[in-house]
C-alpha cells in the first residue's frame, strides 16, 4: 500500500478508513458519539481502537485531530499504523497496549476548522475552570491589545490593520507576536486560540476514555499528531508533559534514539509558543498512578504567516455568519467555503511526497515509544 492510500479528503472518508482498518486488524472498537452532525450531515464521533489487554502494564496512546482540520494528517498516520502488522506485533511482544484515538475533535475535522463546535482550541482547554469570574484563568495581555486587529470587523484586513500587527512585532519582536497570538487566551470567544470558559465535549470525553483505558497502566505514553508549524514535511518532536528533568530526559532518550531531537516549550527550543491548558494535562488528571511520557509530533506544512492568515479568515467567517438578505448570504457562504479551503491548504499538504514523509516519521515515533515503554 502506498503512503497516499492511508489518507482521505474528508472526515467521513477518513473515519471509514479507520473503522475498516480496525476491523481488519481484529481490534476492539469503541465509539463516543458527538452531539452534532458533520459538514455533510454525517454522524460524528471520537472513535477508539485498542490493541492489547487491560492487564498490560504499559499503554501507548496515539491521537489525531486535536485541532480538527489537522486530522487529515493524523488520521492517515493512524491508518498506516493499523495496517502495519509488524508494529502491532512488536507492541504485543513488548507487552505494550496501543490505544488509537481517532478524531479528538471530530466536528472541527469535518468542518475544516481548528476549533471544537464550542469554538474552543482543545489544546488550550485543560485549565482549572473553577469559579465564575474567570479572573483566575491565564492572562494574555498581548492578545488583548491586538484582538481587534487579529480578527477585524472587515475582511480582508486593511493596511492599517496589518500595520498595527507589524508595529507590535517591531516593538516586541516576531517571537513575541507569535506568543501573543498563539499562546492561548480566555477573554475573546470569537478570537484565535481561545481556551474556553468550561471543559469542552472533547475534553470530557478524552478524560473519560483515559480513565477507562489507562487506570491500570503503570507506564503511559502519548503521541499526539499535529500539523502547521515548521519546515514542510518535517516532524518536530515536541515534549508534551510536565517540565521536570526526569521526564524530559526520558522523552529525549526515547524519541532521540535515532539521533533526532526532542524540543520543549519551557526552554524555548521549540518552534511553538508557550501554551496554557495543554491536552497532556488530561493524562495526569485521569491516570495519576502512571509514569507519564508525552510528545506532540508537529509536521510542517506552509509558512506561519499563511497559516495565521487562514486562521484569521476562518474566525472572521465564524464571527460574521450569513445575513438574511439572499445576496449577502450567498457571498458569506462563498467566503465560508474559501475559508475551509484555506484552512485545509494550511494544515494538510496533499502530495505523495509529504504523505510519505509524515507516515515514515509517525511510524518511527510509535516504534520508539513502544521500545521506551518496554525497557
Amino acid at each position: 500500500m502506498t503512503a497516499a492510500a492511508h489518507f482521505a479528503p474528508s472526515y467521513r472518508a477518513a473515519r471509514r478508513l479507520f473503522l475498516d482498518a480496525t476491523s481488519a486488524a481484529g481490534l476492539t472498537l469503541q465509539t463516543c458519539a458527538h452531539p452534532l452532525p458533520g459538514a455533510e450531515g454525517e454522524a460524528l464521533a471520537m472513535d477508539v481502537a485498542r490493541a492489547g489487554g487491560f492487564d498490560l502494564p504499559a499503554l501507548l496512546v496515539i491521537s489525531s485531530a486535536c485541532h480538527g482540520v489537522e486530522g487529515h494528517c493524523g488520521s492517515g498516520i493512524q491508518h498506516a499504523m493499523l495496517c502495519d502488522t509488524a508494529l502491532l506485533a512488536e507492541a504485543q511482544t513488548a507487552g505494550v497496549a496501543l490505544l488509537f484515538v481517532h478524531a479528538l475533535n471530530p466536528h472541527g475535522f469535518s468542518h475544516s476548522r481548528r476549533v471544537t463546535h464550542e469554538g474552543v482550541d482543545l489544546n488550550r482547554n485543560f485549565v482549572a475552570f473553577e469559579g465564575i469570574d474567570g479572573l483566575h484563568l491565564p492572562a494574555n495581555p498581548g492578545y488583548d491589545a491586538l484582538a481587534g486587529f487579529i480578527v477585524p470587523e472587515a475582511w480582508p484586513p486593511t493596511p492599517e490593520n496589518e500595520a498595527a500587527l507589524q508595529a507590535f512585532a517591531a516593538q516586541h519582536g516576531e517571537r513575541a507576536l507569535q506568543q501573543a497570538i498563539t499562546g492561548g487566551q480566555y477573554r475573546h470567544p470569537q478570537g484565535l486560540f481561545y481556551g474556553g470558559s468550561a471543559p469542552t465535549w472533547s475534553h470530557l470525553t478524552i478524560q473519560r476514555l483515559l480513565r477507562q483505558h489507562g487506570s491500570g497502566a503503570r507506564r503511559l505514553a502519548w503521541v499526539d499528531l499535529h500539523t502547521g508549524l515548521g519546515p514542510c514535511g518535517h516532524g518536530e518532536r515536541i515534549f508534551a508533559a510536565r517540565p521536570d528533568a526526569e521526564t524530559l530526559a526520558r522523552a529525549r532518550a526515547w524519541w532521540g534514539a535515532d539521533g533526532g531531537t526532542v524540543t520543549a516549550l519551557h526552554d524555548g527550543s521549540s518552534s511553538a509558543s508557550q501554551i496554557s491548558g495543554m491536552l497532556w494535562q488530561a493524562a495526569y488528571d485521569s491516570c495519576p498512578q502512571a509514569e507519564f511520557t508525552g510528545m506532540a509530533l508537529e509536521f510542517g506544512t506552509v509558512p506561519l504567516a499563511q497559516t495565521l492568515q487562514a486562521l484569521r479568515f476562518d474566525h472572521w467567517c465564524a464571527a460574521h455568519p450569513p445575513a438574511p438578505a439572499a445576496a449577502r448570504e450567498e457571498a458569506r457562504a462563498a467566503a465560508r467555503e474559501a475559508a475551509r479551503a484555506a484552512m485545509r491548504a494550511a494544515f494538510y499538504i496533499d502530495t505523495d511526497v509529504w504523505k510519505q514523509q509524515v507516515v515514515a516519521q509517525g511510524l518511527a515515533a510509535a516504534r520508539m515509544a513502544v521500545a521506551g515503554l518496554s525497557a
